[in-house]
C-alpha cells in the first residue's frame, strides 16, 4: 500500500471510530433536532481525535430530509419515532481527507431497515465490479450505481456517485466540471493517473431513495 492510500485508510478508520463512538454514547434519538446532532458528532471529534476541521459540510438528515441529495440545504428537522437518518462527514485527519456517510434506522420499520441493508450491500456489490475492472470511464460506474438501486427496488438520489479523495486541499473543480467526480458527463478513465503521475483514488458514495414513502439513505467510503 502506498503512502497516500495509507494515509487515507487511517483517516477513514478514525472517522469509522467516530461514527461507532456516536452509536456506543446513544446519540442517535428521537427528539433531538439534525442540528443538535451534527453539533454533538462535531463536539465528540474534537474530544476523541482533536479534530476541528472538515472538507465539506457536515450533514445529518432525517425522515424527509433524507431525500434530499448533497447540493441542497433543507430546514432542520426532529428526529421522530422509528426515523431513518444518515451522516455525511469529512473530516481532515492530519491533513488527510476522509469522507464517510452511513445510514441508521430507530426502531423496526421493515422498510427503513430493508433500505439500510439494501444500500450496504450493493456498495459493496459495486465495489466487487470495479474492482475486476482495468479500465473504466466515471460515468459507467455512475450508471452501474444507478442500476444497482432499481436492481434492490429504490431510485438512485444523487447527482454524482462518488469523488476523488487525497490530501487536503485535494483537486478542486470549476463550477460545472465533473471530470473528477463520478458524474454521467465525466467520460474520463478512472485509472488515468492525476497531474503528477500518481493513481488517484477514489470515493463511491450512493443515495437510494422511495419517494412515495419519502425516505432515503446514504452510504460513502473509499473505493480504491
Amino acid at each position: 500500500m502506498n503512502l497516500v492510500k495509507s494515509n487515507l485508510v487511517k483517516a477513514e478508520k478514525i472517522a469509522i471510530e467516530l461514527f461507532n463512538e456516536v452509536e456506543t454514547r446513544n446519540l442517535i434519538i428521537d427528539g433531538k433536532d439534525e442540528e443538535t446532532l451534527n453539533r454533538e458528532v462535531f463536539d465528540l471529534a474534537k474530544e476523541l481525535f482533536n479534530i476541528e476541521k472538515h472538507w465539506h459540510k457536515r450533514i445529518v438528515r432525517c425522515g424527509e430530509n433524507t431525500l434530499h441529495p448533497y447540493k441542497e440545504n433543507p430546514p432542520n428537522k426532529t428526529i421522530q419515532k422509528d426515523d431513518i437518518l444518515f451522516f455525511d462527514f469529512g473530516p481532515i485527519i492530519e491533513n488527510w481527507e476522509a469522507d464517510l456517510g452511513r445510514t441508521y434506522v430507530i426502531g423496526k420499520d421493515p422498510v427503513k431497515l430493508k433500505l439500510k441493508n439494501d444500500i450496504e450491500i450493493a456498495w459493496q456489490e459495486t465495489k466487487n465490479w470495479f474492482d475486476k475492472q482495468t479500465e473504466l470511464k466515471a460515468s459507467k460506474l455512475f450508471e452501474f450505481a444507478v442500476n444497482k438501486a432499481k436492481e434492490y427496488g429504490w431510485e438512485f438520489g444523487g447527482e454524482i456517485a462518488g469523488h476523488l479523495i487525497g490530501e487536503f486541499p485535494h483537486e478542486r473543480l470549476e463550477p460545472g466540471n465533473y471530470q473528477l467526480y463520478v458524474h454521467p458527463d465525466n467520460h474520463n478513465d478512472m485509472f488515468d493517473l492525476d497531474i503528477n503521475g500518481q493513481k488517484r483514488n477514489w470515493i463511491l458514495e450512493m443515495h437510494f431513495v422511495d419517494r412515495e414513502n419519502k425516505i432515503g439513505g446514504f452510504y460513502e467510503q473509499l473505493l480504491t
